[in-house]
């Protein structure tokens, strides 16, 4: 065990360990002229996470990857199960039912969790075919499908955004793991098409599909929708937080207002601002200049994740930190872009900056599994067949 510590990625320690002071500044920033909080402090609650967070990290990071991907079929059921128990006992938050309530006011988000163990799955499922060119019927059908599941379960809630990043992860792990040429061109052709027919569809029945969602209660939907596609011409409610959000950054310019000192975050003009809109403050207190640093962060700790599976001693290891990699950099762009009006708005949190105690803990899991790839690198499999 002691052994393992000292193989431990320090400098990935070390980012961590600033990304947690740095973001408790800027949550503190977010909700320190926010009454509605009243005596509670989420920046108290945000470091309590992050070193429940580090626990979770060297603990995953001390079991042996290889004995997860294991026993992942049994990890991927126990996470269907969980989104569909969600359904009936699960807490509706924001207009989704995607909750459990823990004790000591704790949440847990299964989505969040489901994103680490679909990982698991399917490196499981694309490390069979050892490097060579990935079969349809054999291994991208059979992917297609085990995504297919928790990606339904996941948009009834509805959540639409982690739901995305399971498709993301999927496309990602299939690219890597050497899927035929032909088999992406097919799927760009049926995605363009397909994107181009429900433009073009939902243009013209937009009336309809209102009515449609808004009857099922989802009629936020389509106001996001409008949000992206038309921001001129969407509702003033719906595109709020984009208009405010995109004036907060712009005026932030080169170097920013100063700590403290910004004038949106601080007269509680945005929504959510200490944990999906999180990077408003950076924009708008610290300019450019510090949303450039945090950028840069990122691209340190990612960099270091892709070298770590370039070392790999199996195809598994290097799957399973791709699929890592794809799941936050699509989340550090989706949360970004949506705030700079080149995405969709969801619910999409900045990993390990935003507030948010499940999305905190799953992502530092998820580092804990790549540093677990680093630790065994060297090791026997325990379940190779002798």
């Amino acid at each position: 065990m002691l052994a393992k510590f000292k193989k431990l990625d320090w400098i990935t320690l070390l980012i961590l360990l600033l990304l947690m002071v740095v973001s408790t500044l800027f949550i503190y920033s977010a909700t320190i002229d926010n009454h509605k909080f009243g005596p509670q402090r989420l920046y108290y609650d945000h470091v309590r996470n992050f070193i429940l967070g580090f626990i979770v990290l060297i603990c995953a990071a001390m079991v042996d990857y290889r004995w997860l991907s294991k026993f992942s079929i049994l990890f991927y059921g126990f996470g269907i199960i969980l989104l569909i128990a969600v359904f009936f006992f699960g807490t509706e938050i924001n207009g989704a039912r995607g909750w459990f309530e823990l004790p000591m006011g704790l949440n847990f988000q299964p989505a969040e969790l489901m994103k680490l163990l679909l990982i698991l799955m399917v490196a499981k499922m694309l490390a069979r075919s050892d490097g060579e060119k990935l079969s349809t019927l054999k291994d991208v059908v059979p992917i297609g499908v085990i995504v297919l599941i928790p990606f339904v379960l996941v948009l009834m809630q509805p959540d639409l955004g982690n739901a995305i990043i399971y498709i993301v992860i999927m496309l990602a792990m299939l690219w890597i793991g050497n899927i035929k040429y032909t088999h992406v061109l097919i799927g760009i052709t049926i995605a363009t098409a397909g994107i181009i027919l429900a433009l073009n569809l939902y243009s013209t029945y937009h009336d309809e599909i209102k009515q449609i969602f808004s009857e099922q209660g989802k009629g936020h939907w389509v106001a996001r929708i409008d949000t992206f596609l038309d921001p001129e011409q969407a509702d003033p409610n719906a595109s709020y937080q984009l208009r405010k959000s995109m004036t907060a950054i712009g005026s932030g310019r080169f170097s920013g207002d100063g700590y403290l000192q910004g004038n949106s975050v601080h007269n509680n003009y945005i929504p959510y601002v200490y944990s999906d809109a999180i990077f408003v403050v950076i924009a708008e207190e610290f300019g450019f200049l510090g949303s450039s640093i945090i950028l840069l962060v990122y691209f340190l700790l990612l960099y270091r994740m892709i070298i770590a599976s370039i070392h790999s001693s199996t195809f598994l290891g290097s799957y399973i930190i791709i699929g890592i990699v794809s799941m936050f950099v699509f989340q550090i762009f989706q949360n970004i872009g949506m705030l700079l009006g080149i995405m969709p708005i969801t619910g999409i949190t900045l990993p390990f900056i935003s507030y948010g105690g499940t999305s905190l803990l799953m992502n530092m899991m998820a580092l804990g599994v790549v540093m677990s790839v680093q630790i065994h690198r060297d090791k026997e499999d325990p379940f190779a067949l002798t």
